[in-house]
């Protein structure tokens, strides 16, 4: 697992090696993600097949019900992002969802073979996700530095995924084991659940975050990011984007009914996929850090794009088996934490839950219509059509999408870290030290021009690095890098 960044050039330098080390509050959420994922994935990895095959719904009702499922997540999400800023208890938030996932397996197991049932614990199951993932990824924002966001995502993501690449493994051995008893799937899925919650009770630090600056959190202000026009525009870009994505589940049982694949290998098709995802989590993450969030995100959507097109051409079921997998483990790698790492230093560490929990939201509510309007055209029109009505409108998505969402400079050597957030009130964190043999203009009148990276949202992560303070009004100078947290940062080194 990818843990630091020592020893590469297209790192940023820092002035300490703690800085280039992703947090141990990422990598223990990392652990439980890991391990809630082999919980969950060890009884969702057969469910497409087991609803359309095994029960027989149509593609229309399995799009219905996907769909439903996901956007009944949508006020949870809302909800749960606000209980967090509002309380400032993100761990205590997360745990609460952690908690209702791993109780859900319970219900499968008390199910029986109830298609009620099966839907509730489901349901469950997606309730307790939208709850705990927007507390989740403000914990990963509020304890990285604006300019790792991305690496800090990829990490994260990568263990996320660790996690959904062994839990069908796990289910398939153990039905190898018990002869097709589902009900030691269920039971093994729900002890596992449990694990996760007490790693995140254990592992994660808790206490209350108080962010600075005043801020009201009333249900009135559940909207109160829209009000920032960098964070609209990610919201619009992120629902264009949501409402022309295909759920990966029609695009396994599309690549099964092309390639006749045995209903017995279905539950590995979407290994290939985690496994992509896995090695490409933390690269796409550095990528993003390096060259700005906004290309990688759009050129995920892309993979996605080529996803489509390569069931519609007629190719061997070999391409098709190992090239759409890999292309969905591009695309989530390229999309999910980058996503997440744009988003977060828009937003004040006061509305830092709430804010990626409307993304979150926009994209959950958007997709449930493009996997009802998905399910609608398989059944009317067969599925050929319906992939080409997706692939037309994903490739409009993506055209509109470039023009709405934010340009953010990229965070390199000698670049201004991709962080630009909004001062909420707090003191900002001093420049950085000006370069070897630069006079400061000490008391001088800043410029009218773009202001300096200093005067960015404060970060509230790790503890501050204990660097040189440059004379108070100093300027950073021309072509130094500024890091825009609280810990200084004190530029580049002098040439020897």
């Amino acid at each position: 697992m990818y843990l630091a960044t020592t020893g590469r050039r297209d790192a940023s330098p820092a002035p300490s090696g703690a800085r280039r080390r992703v947090s141990a509050t990422v990598l223990a959420l990392g652990t439980v993600s890991l391990v809630t994922d082999v919980s969950s994935e060890m009884v969702t990895a057969v469910l497409p097949l087991y609803l359309v095959v095994g029960l027989g719904l149509t593609p229309l009702q399995f799009g219905f019900l996907d769909g439903l499922f996901t956007g009944a997540t949508a006020l949870v999400r809302l909800a749960g992002g606000h209980a967090a800023d509002r309380g400032g208890h993100h761990k205590a938030v997360a745990g609460i969802g952690y908690a209702l996932s791993a109780c859900s397996r319970l219900g499968l197991l008390l199910a029986g073979g109830a298609t009620g049932g099966i839907a509730a614990a489901l349901a469950a199951d997606r309730l307790g996700k939208g709850i705990r993932t927007a507390p989740r990824d403000a914990l990963i924002t509020l304890d990285s530095p604006p300019d790792g966001l991305g690496r800090a995502f990829g990490v994260h993501r990568a263990m996320d995924t660790t996690g959904a690449l062994l839990g069908p493994l796990a289910a398939f051995a153990l039905l190898w084991a018990t002869a097709d008893a589902y009900d030691a799937v269920f039971v093994v899925s729900f002890c596992t659940g449990l694990l996760g919650v007490l790693l995140l009770v254990v592992l994660v630090p808790g206490g209350r975050r108080k962010p600075t600056g005043a801020t009201t959190h009333r249900v009135r202000d559940l909207a109160a990011p829209l009000r920032l026009p960098a964070v609209r525009r990610v919201v619009l870009g992120a629902a264009l984007l949501g409402a022309a994505t295909v759920g990966d589940a029609f695009l396994y049982l599309l690549l099964q009914q092309r390639t006749e694949l045995a209903a017995t290998w279905f539950p590995f098709l979407p290994l290939g996929a985690s496994a992509a995802y896995l090695l490409l989590a933390v690269p796409a993450g550095r990528l993003a850090d390096r060259v700005g969030r906004r290309r990688p995100f759009l050129y995920g959507h892309g993979a996605l794009l080529l996803a489509l097109g390569l069931l519609l051409a007629p190719l061997p079921g070999a391409v098709l088996l190992v090239g759409v997998p890999l292309l969905l483990g591009v695309f989530y790698a390229a999309t999910d934490g980058v996503l997440m790492a744009l988003t977060g230093p828009l937003l004040p560490p006061g509305r830092r839950a709430s804010g990626l929990a409307l993304v979150q939201t926009a994209q959950a509510l958007a997709k449930v219509g493009a996997a009802a309007g998905f399910g609608a055209a398989w059944t009317l029109w067969g599925p050929r059509t319906a992939l080409l009505l997706a692939l037309t409108g994903l490739a409009a998505a993506l055209s509109g999408a470039s023009r709405l969402l934010p340009a953010e400079p990229a965070s390199g050597p000698g670049r201004e870290p991709s962080g630009f957030g909004i001062p909420i009130g707090s003191e900002p964190a001093s420049g950085s030290e000006p370069a070897s043999g630069s006079e400061p203009a000490s008391g001088s009148e800043p410029s009218s021009g773009p202001k300096p990276a200093s005067e960015a949202e404060p970060y509230s992560g790790p503890k501050p690095y204990s660097g040189s303070e440059p004379a108070s009004g100093s300027e950073p100078a021309p072509g130094s890098a500024s890091y825009s947290g609280s810990e200084p940062y004190s530029g580049k080194e002098p040439s020897s």
